[in-house]
């Protein structure tokens, strides 16, 4: 199926409805549903992006930059979920506890704004992983248009690409937090640091960065490509990283591999 017939099915969905809330994050995935949800139903279509310490501020400040080149109403809303107990000590339900409450947040706007559908981003390919924060978006009864459809992320870069967004080729960055092994404590201070680590990383040139954190070290995941490009400026990375208070940095041989924390 063609890039277009794909994103006519996802036109369809939606002037199926009569309103859409979509949970913006500013990624691909929620970008296709915006863009879609707009086209379909125009100011019908609201796109909701939740601040919160587990996201870096330049994913928010993308997601802003997205939302107006699509042109949909875009709402800001705030939640701390490092004041919730349950979220804070870090338990391997911390994302169905974490998705809980970005959707009841988003379910709340929406009904302020008279809009009742929420729309969340979880594509075919989530629904066979490990997606704690699936359970709470069946619990909260949000619709899932990119699984039902049976769209996996090359669909969904493909369609992104058919309808020219800006962030068609971004790399995905799910929330901070997933750097963390289970167990440990989350804390505002160390998601500022994470979050400082894979800038650092990311400035020598690599397409994807991860730091995850093992006590005071931390494990550095780039593509294998970019091997060379880490090596190149190591003594910039280990002094920058130290500075944050790391005190080793290691490569990760087995390369970038998304949910890696999950499979250790």
């Amino acid at each position: 199926m063609s890039a277009s017939n794909k994103v006519a099915k996802l036109h369809s969905f939606f002037r199926g409805l009569d309103s859409a809330a979509v949970a913006f994050s500013g990624g691909v995935d929620s970008s296709v549903l915006a863009k879609t949800a707009y086209d379909a139903l125009g100011d019908k279509a609201i796109a909701v992006t939740v601040i919160s310490p587990l996201v870096d501020p330049k994913e928010t400040a993308n997601a802003k930059r997205v939302a107006k080149t699509i042109g949909i109403t875009h709402i800001l809303i705030r939640l701390d979920n490092l004041s919730l107990p349950c979220f804070r000590s870090n338990k391997p339900d911390r994302c169905y506890q974490c998705k809980k409450g970005i959707l009841s947040a988003i379910k709340k706007e929406a009904a302020r704004n008279k809009i009742k559908n929420i729309i969340d981003g979880t594509n075919a390919e989530d629904v066979f992983a490990h997606r704690p924060g699936y359970k709470a978006v069946r619990e909260k009864k949000a619709l899932t248009p990119l699984a039902d459809l049976g769209f996996g992320k090359k669909d969904i870069r493909g369609m992104a690409r058919f309808l020219r967004l800006p962030n068609a080729d971004k790399p995905s960055n799910p929330c901070l937090a997933t750097r963390i092994p289970y167990g440990k404590p989350i804390t505002r201070q160390l998601l500022i640091k994470i979050s400082k680590a894979e800038s650092i990383v990311k400035s020598s040139g690599a397409k994807q960065a991860r730091v995850r954190v093992y006590d005071d070290h931390a494990v550095i995941e780039v593509y294998p490509d970019d091997f060379a490009k880490i090596m190149r400026q190591k003594k910039k990375i280990s002094s920058g990283l130290r500075r944050l208070g790391f005190k080793r940095a290691l490569l990760d041989l087995s390369g970038y591999s998304s949910g890696s924390m999950d499979k250790v």
